[in-house]
């Protein structure tokens, strides 16, 4: 595997098209004009199972487990203090990953080589993390896991720009929501299946995460870029690439901006619902009722990923089913903070599926109709992947904040729906998609 190092021009092209034809030496980065077949897409729907459960069955059970080992007291302030740093990483290896793998002249392939590479780190640090006695360590091996998993989301991002035509882009970010959210449910079954065993949990993710990624190697589609086709790398051209102005391309900016203001609200509901059935709702088994939530949530959000996706790409329009599905998710953190009850839990999980799963089908789509050059989707999708990745940042900052000092979980809840609601309205900003 290596970067392409030797100087060929290749001009700018508006909204990620690209001038290239689809065969020779530049066919990797060719707009895509054939439709994927049903074994490509199955492949990368496996792959986003296998990193959610990698994911978010440590984020929404385990580390919370492993912090009751180490220090019950401290629970939440470790939990926020492990995803917030892991979150950091994620923030730098996204968009670096996914820069790298533009360059990527490997002859299998431009994306496949990462996928592979981030896999296997992955499952390897999350390995040694289920031996973590401490909060140090524990923190260590987490941030691996978010560089080896953030490479291979970085790379399978991108893979769908590169192969999947615009017409054909909400239906395959519907499937690619339907595999998160397995992903998630994956994780959540697992945080069932143990009863607490968090160390088990960790082995059962890593070893999801690696099957996963294999029917996606075998049947990958990546062109091999070839040498000479962009540009010979120059470390500061390559850094100062990672910034990409919002004057220049304001529906990139505005995109990024929606994306992360709705992604914080999320993870606020979400950071801390182990606890928050634990100590509020006062439920018997905190795992169990993780694990019920997170079934009603992804049966919404495959349904309404499936049909809002593929509906979007019949009718053309993207922003109408962004802003719906935004105010849908901002309702269910509403439900949570004014309906404490397990009802009202369940209520806000559902909400909360229909709301998100034609939001990560739609908005998927209409980002990659914002990138702003062809050459450089891996690293742009990468930096859209950011407004994923900073709100666990952020959110459990945020999180700690109103559940200790600003009156609690209803002060939490309001706050996400308060943002996720400003997500919805700054969509209307975005101009060169209907």
């Amino acid at each position: 595997m290596s970067l392409s190092d030797t100087p060929a021009p290749l001009g700018p092209s508006p909204q990620g098209h690209s001038a290239v034809p689809p065969d020779g030496p530049a066919a990797a980065l060719a707009e895509p004009t054939r439709q994927v077949s049903a074994r490509w897409v199955t492949g990368l729907v496996l792959v986003n199972v296998g990193i959610n459960a990698a994911f978010f069955g440590p984020i929404n059970v385990f580390i919370g487990q492993q912090a009751i080992s180490i220090d019950e007291p401290s629970k939440e302030a470790i939990l926020s203090l492990a995803t917030a740093c892991g979150a950091a990483v994620s923030l730098v290896a996204n968009p670096l990953f996914g820069a790298l793998s533009d360059r990527t002249t490997s002859r299998f392939g431009r994306r496949s080589p990462w996928v592979l590479a981030g896999a296997v780190l992955a499952a390897v640090a999350l390995l040694a993390m289920s031996g973590a006695g401490t909060v140090a360590l524990m923190v260590l091996f987490w941030c691996l896991v978010q560089l080896g998993a953030n490479a291979a989301y970085a790379a399978i991002t991108a893979a769908v720009p590169d192969r999947v035509p615009v017409p054909q882009r909400g239906k395959v970010g519907g499937l690619a929501a339907m595999g998160q959210t397995l992903g998630i449910l994956t994780g959540a079954v697992f945080g069932a299946v143990v009863s607490g065993n968090f160390m088990v949990g960790y082995w059962l993710c890593a070893a999801a995460l690696l099957l996963s990624v294999l029917p996606y190697l075998f049947h990958r589609d990546d062109p091999v870029l070839h040498r000479g086709v962009l540009p010979r790398f120059r470390p500061g051209l390559f850094l100062r690439g990672f910034w990409i102005s919002p004057r220049r391309y304001p529906d990139f900016a505005w995109a990024w901006l929606t994306r992360f203001l709705v992604n914080v609200g999320n993870q606020l509901t979400i950071v801390y619902l182990l606890f928050f059935l634990r100590d509020i709702l006062k439920h018997e088994d905190p795992a169990a009722g993780v694990l019920v939530l997170t079934g009603i949530y992804a049966v919404m959000v495959m349904i309404t990923a499936v049909a809002a996706g593929p509906w979007s790409d019949r009718v053309g329009r993207r922003k109408p089913f962004v802003i719906g599905s935004s105010a849908t998710i901002a309702m269910a953190a509403l439900i949570m903070a004014f309906f404490p009850v397990w009802p009202g839990a369940l209520a806000g999980a559902a909400v909360l599926g229909i709301g998100f799963g034609a939001y990560l089908a739609v908005d998927f789509a209409l980002l990659t109709q914002v990138l702003p050059l062809a050459a450089d989707r891996g690293k742009d999708m990468g930096i859209i992947n950011v407004a994923n990745s900073l709100p666990q940042v952020v959110a459990p900052a945020l999180a700690l904040a109103a559940v200790t000092y600003w009156g609690g979980y209803r002060s939490l809840f309001i706050t996400a729906a308060v943002i996720g609601l400003l997500g919805a309205v700054f969509v209307v900003k975005i101009k060169s998609v209907r």
